[in-house]
């Protein structure tokens, strides 16, 4: 079952939308199972002062998107880096193991902002590496909420 947490971003999700003329996008999911995440970025002086998202996808999908944005906003491009799947899973009080690739994604998304940022503005980022799309996962059986 899911958390209160889950539930909570999932029913209220923050940071929803698009930022006009953002510093980073950056798109990852599999339109195969459904899970489809844009992150939109707003940088200054190498923090992230804005953030938002559009997710198509299951309810863990759209909690791991509001907590990932949550936990990036104000934070700079270096802290937003080192965060991981498994640092948004446990904001959310947990997920499901076939609902882990959500937190994957929401990772994903934002080194992969942070990257069309550091291209778009000749930015060199140390530990900045390519990010793979998560194409293989197992759903299981879909959770009612």
């Amino acid at each position: 079952m899911y958390t209160k947490e889950v539930m909570d971003h999932f029913s209220n999700p923050r940071n929803v939308g698009e930022i006009e003329n953002p510093d980073g996008v950056g798109e990852v999911g599999n339109p195969k199972c459904g899970d489809i995440m844009k992150i939109y970025l707003k940088i200054e002086n190498d923090i992230i002062v804005d953030v938002k998202f559009k997710t198509f996808g299951c309810g863990s999908a759209i909690a791991s998107s509001s907590m990932s944005t949550e936990m990036i906003k104000g934070k700079s491009i270096y802290e937003a880096l080192d965060l991981t799947n498994k640092e948004v899973a446990n904001a959310l009080g947990g997920l499901p193991p076939v609902k882990m690739h959500c937190s994957v994604l929401a990772e994903q998304a934002i080194k992969k902002a942070i990257r069309d940022y550091a291209i778009h503005n000749n930015k060199v980022i140390p530990g900045l590496t390519d990010v793979e799309i998560v194409e293989d996962h197992d759903h299981g059986e879909e959770e009612e909420f």
